[in-house]
């Protein structure tokens, strides 16, 4: 009996260690995909901006 719950309580902690992991990670992806979000916000302005001007460029034309 002794032995299976030893084995039990280690396959609880490292249930609780991959987990802890998995959420680290999750973590650090989530962070990258929000970089990457802003940088795309950033770029999707600026062009928004440029187009703008081009096209009251062309309609001054």
């Amino acid at each position: 009996m002794r032995r299976a719950r030893v084995v039990d309580e280690l396959a609880r902690e490292f249930e609780r260690t991959v987990s802890g992991l998995t959420a680290g990670q999750t973590g650090a992806a989530a962070s990258q995909v929000l970089g990457v979000a802003q940088d795309l916000a950033r770029q999707s302005e600026r062009l928004s901006h440029e187009v703008a001007s081009f096209h009251g460029w062309v309609e001054a034309a």
